[in-house]
């Protein structure tokens, strides 16, 4: 009967039963925690990458930093870090108001945000830093572009590109321009390499040519080849050959735009015709080499034949000399081979830049 007198009784703060109430709600609490974790996976404990090193992992493209790297640090409103800094010969860049410098060369971007960050926390110079780190310019990653294009310089490459990439960079080809851009790669591996190390395309030490007339008409990609930070790009320039004489605009004639070859007559039709003195069947095409007597080969051509197609159109190749004596100056003519030489020396080139 006491029992059921206690059950009975109402809840009262003055009988004692608060302690009771609390124990109740506690145990219940544990069991509902404990059904709640019950079948779920652990989580394990996260802690910050490591950032003094390089990444290792399998395929990292991204970008490392070396001495001499320029970098452009953006400290989301704080203008007073947020500028370029040139990596110093011991890798470091120095931020203002922090004590030391920070180590940058071996690192990639997001690792050196990550230090930056953390140095200005710790500082107690920014509370909650966020840093964008990117490569303003970088001697280590870069390609010289030499011969015949718009611009020759040096160009940055942060990665690897296609040959029509750093020609569109350097401003196209010019007009003199021949059919051949070298590629020299060096093959050296420096820290900043990584990058060609882990795509597994690594260039190897040499000089690849390619057809670039053949390239810009059919586009074709495997002539596009590509290129990497330290290559060396130049395109070569077109061969010259030399119309003097008797015609109406002598000079030197680029055998660009397709031209791999040019004949004597279209070597004429580039000197815009002849005059009405010229001797046509005295015509000669000289050609200069170390194999040849005395240092140079003297071919016959009869025009006259050759433009009545009575004779083949002979070919011409790079530096020649197409001589077309003119009656009114019988001592050039008497002269012959050292007059035309003469002549080709002092000529304007037409076409060239």
């Amino acid at each position: 009967m006491e029992n059921e007198r206690l059950a009975l009784r109402p809840f009262s703060w003055r009988n004692g039963d608060l302690p009771v109430v609390v124990c109740l709600f506690l145990t219940l609490g544990v069991l509902g925690l404990s059904v709640c974790m019950r079948g779920q996976t652990p989580v394990p404990s996260t802690r910050r990458a490591d950032v003094t090193g390089a990444s290792n992992a399998p395929g990292d493209t991204e970008y490392v930093i070396e001495a001499d790297d320029v970098l452009d640090v953006y400290v989301v409103d704080v203008p007073q870090f947020s500028r370029e800094y040139r990596v110093g010969s011991g890798g470091t860049i120095t931020i203002p108001l922090l004590s030391s410098p920070v180590m940058a060369e071996g690192l990639t971007l997001s690792q050196l945000s990550a230090v930056i960050s953390d140095r200005l926390r710790a500082a107690e110079l920014v509370s909650h830093p966020h840093v964008v780190v990117s490569v303003k310019s970088s001697r280590a990653h870069a390609v010289a572009i030499s011969g015949a294009v718009q611009t020759p310089q040096i160009y940055p490459v942060l990665g690897p590109t296609t040959l029509l990439d750093v020609l569109s960079q350097a401003g196209g080809l010019t007009p003199d321009a021949g059919s051949t851009a070298i590629i020299t790669r060096n093959g050296e591996v420096t820290p900043g390499s990584r990058l060609k190390r882990d795509s597994g395309s690594f260039p190897q030490r040499g000089s690849v040519k390619v057809d670039l007339q053949k390239l810009l008409a059919t586009g074709d990609p495997s002539l596009n080849v590509t290129i990497y930070p330290g290559d060396k790009v130049t395109v070569q320039r077109a061969g010259v050959v030399y119309v003097v004489g008797a015609v109406q605009r002598p000079g030197g004639f680029p055998m660009s735009n397709g031209r791999d070859k040019m004949t004597v007559l279209q070597a004429v039709a580039l000197g815009e015709g002849l005059r009405s003195t010229a001797l046509q069947k005295k015509a000669m095409i000289i050609r200069r080499g170390r194999q040849f007597p005395g240092g140079r080969e003297e071919i016959p051509v009869n025009l006259k034949n050759v433009l009545s197609d009575h004779a083949p159109d002979p070919g011409l190749e790079a530096n020649d000399i197409l001589f077309i004596p003119d009656s009114i100056s019988k001592k050039a003519l008497r002269r012959g081979v050292e007059a035309a030489l003469q002549m080709a020396t002092g000529v304007v080139i037409w076409g060239r830049y």
